[in-house]
Order: C-alpha cells, then structure tokens, then sequence
C-alpha cells in the first residue's frame, strides 16, 4: 500500500513547535498532570498509584470502557475498542474498503477521511457544502450514490468550517445509508464542542447499526498527548475485526493514557466546559477583527467544533500567505491547500489561551504587510 504525503501534518511538522502563535490549532490547550490528577476519584487515584508499565488489554482497560460507554446508547464493552484516533481510521478503512469500491466522503476534510480510501485504489466522490455558508445539504448527498458505494464518511462537528447538522438531518443520512446498506464512519473528534445555536447531536452508533463512531480525548477535553481514541458500534463482527487488526499495529494502549483517560471521561464537565468557554469568547473575538479588518473577506462562525475556514482577500495564494504570516511573525495558520481544497482560505482554531495576543500580532502584520 502506497499513500501520498499528510500534507496537513507536515505542515504542522514544520511549523508546529517553532511558531511563537498558533492561530489554526484544531485542538484546546492541553490541560496538565496535576490537573487531571487533582480531578481523580479516591479510586481512581488508587489505578493511577497501582499502575504498572506493562502491557495492557489490546480492547483497551475494561474500567475505560465503560466510562467511555457513559455517553452511548450502547452498554455492552464489547462493542468498544480503544486506540489512537488516526490508527482506527486508518484500520476502519482497510477493513471495510477493497479496490474499486465506491466511497462518499466530504470536502473540505481532514485527510486521512479520504486519502486513505484513495490508496486503497477506491473511487470517490465528495459532498460539498455551499461556500457561503459552508451548510452541508442532504439532497446534494443523495445525488452522490453508485451501485458500488460502500461506505459515506462523515465529519460533525465539522473540520475544518465549523459545521453542523440537526438531529433530522443526520437522521435522513441515516435513513440513506440504510437504504443503500452502507457503513456510515463518522468522525465524532470535536463532540460535545457545540458552542453555536445547534442541539449536540448523538453518535452515529446510537442511531445506526451500521454506524461506527470516532471519539477521543485530542478535542474535546484538551488530553491530545493522550493519544487515546475510542471505536464504538453495533456490529460486533466490525470491533472484532479491528482488534484482530490492531495486533500488526500498537497492539494496545498506554497504561498511563488509559488511565488519565477514564478521569476525563469520569469527569467531563471539568475538562469541557472551560473548553467551550475559551472557544466562545475567541470567536466573538475574532468575529470583531473580522469586522474591522478587509482582509477578512468572509468569516463563518462555527456552529460547533473549535474551527472555523475563514476567506481572505489577498492576491496571492493563500499558502504564500501562511508561509509569510508565520516567516515574519511566527504565526502559524493552516492554508486551503492543506485540505486540498480550492480558493484563498485559511482554518482558524479557537481553543487557545494566547488567542488575543494571537489577534494583536496578526493586526501587526496586516498592518505592515497590507
């Protein structure tokens, strides 16, 4: 299996641990040791001093599980696996595709949503939302479907405009999935982040059986050190397989994350909620430099998530303008053509604590540059 380059996280690669200012960071400042230990249960305290740094169940820990199954419909932890987030969508893919399959995936997106059904040698087609407000339609979804469609990859909230559906949106996507038997994965990484006017919706796994959802602890509960996601769905046949797959890949998890893991998990509200806070305010804040700044050509606020795909008004391409934003000031921001996506954009994330003084050197260089 050949697979092209992870443009997006070469990018970060390159500029991630330099830049003084990450302006298009997906992710919440990390929260640290002491703050998740100080949150710990007595019991929960006793696992974390009891620990020993060996191998753990490749299914993940039983006790982690069931935490994870506190926010699903589902109650039996046999229908969950835990993993890193990029493994299991990386296994998802290789299970459930073969050469010539017909995929539907969603443009813009996170790479591996599609690039790793490409390199399976799939077909694909993408749903796209309406530039203008970046809503994704049903009916334009519908359109997309062949009689070797497989498999429908969804992303909500939405990496990286800030997207969202209602229940009876993703409700009609479920009634399409099933009337073509198709597995529906369905990135859930930015869960619980619903700072705009939408109802947070439930997993695909609670609403499908052939619905298999993503979560993890990266967006939500600021823990992307982690490194610790959770495959969770009906079909029993599906987990097994996974964990058989797993066995070539980590074979099982940090004893350290998984146990760091269920305290979040045990403890969400304390981990969330100052999430949604910071990621509030900085959007109100960015929503006033938009405001005042040409530049800005068009800036969306998420409905939920913690990014937003924001337009410019430059001449040049908009790498040219990442590259020069972060050479001349050490900002960081994440081009369209990261996405593979055409036009003059760049994702702005929300979930940082340095975000005005962000803001404030970014007027800086405007200022000079325009």
């Amino acid at each position: 299996m050949k697979i092209k380059e992870f443009k997006l996280e070469r990018y970060f690669g390159i500029h991630e641990f330099t830049a003084k200012n990450l302006l298009s960071s997906s992710d919440c400042d990390g929260y640290d040791l002491e703050f998740v230990l100080d949150k710990a249960s007595t019991s929960e305290l006793e696992l974390w001093n009891e620990m020993t740094l060996g191998y753990t169940e490749s299914q993940g820990h039983p006790i982690l599980r069931e935490a994870v199954l506190q926010y699903y419909a589902i109650k039996n932890i046999e229908h969950v696996v835990i993993g890193s987030p990029g493994e299991l969508n990386f296994i998802t893919m290789n299970l459930l595709l073969e050469a010539n399959d017909h995929v539907i995936a969603m443009a813009p997106s996170y790479q591996s949503l599609y690039e790793i059904a490409k390199s399976l040698k799939c077909e694909l087609s993408y749903w796209q939302p309406d530039p203008d407000n970046w809503k994704f339609n049903t009916e334009d979804l519908k359109k997309l479907i062949k009689n070797n469609t497989k498999l429908l990859i969804i992303n909500f909230p939405h990496n990286p405009t800030g997207s969202y559906l209602t229940l009876s949106e993703l409700t009609e996507i479920t009634r399409f999935a099933r009337s073509h038997n198709l597995h529906v994965f369905s990135d859930e990484m930015y869960h619980k982040l619903t700072v705009g006017e939408y109802d947070e919706l439930p997993p695909i796994s609670d609403l499908y059986e052939r619905g298999i959802s993503l979560w993890g602890t990266s967006k939500t509960l600021g823990l992307a050190g982690l490194r610790i996601g959770w495959l969770v769905s009906e079909d029993i046949d599906f987990i097994n397989n996974v964990l058989a797959f797993k066995d070539y890949l980590s074979i099982c998890s940090s004893a350290p994350s998984e146990i760091l893991s269920l305290i979040a998990l045990n403890h969400l509200d304390d981990f969330l909620l100052p999430n949604m806070n910071k990621i509030r305010k900085n959007i109100n804040l960015f929503d006033g430099f938009a405001a005042q700044n040409e530049i800005i050509a068009s800036f969306i606020p998420p409905q939920a998530g913690s990014t937003s795909f924001v337009k410019l008004n430059i001449d040049h391409s908009s790498l040219q303008f990442s590259n020069t934003l972060v050479e001349k000031m050490g900002i960081m921001t994440i081009p369209a053509e990261m996405f593979d996506y055409p036009g003059k954009l760049i994702r702005v994330g929300f979930g940082r604590k340095n975000f005005e003084e962000t803001l404030r050197r970014f007027k800086i260089f405007l200022d000079y540059q325009f």
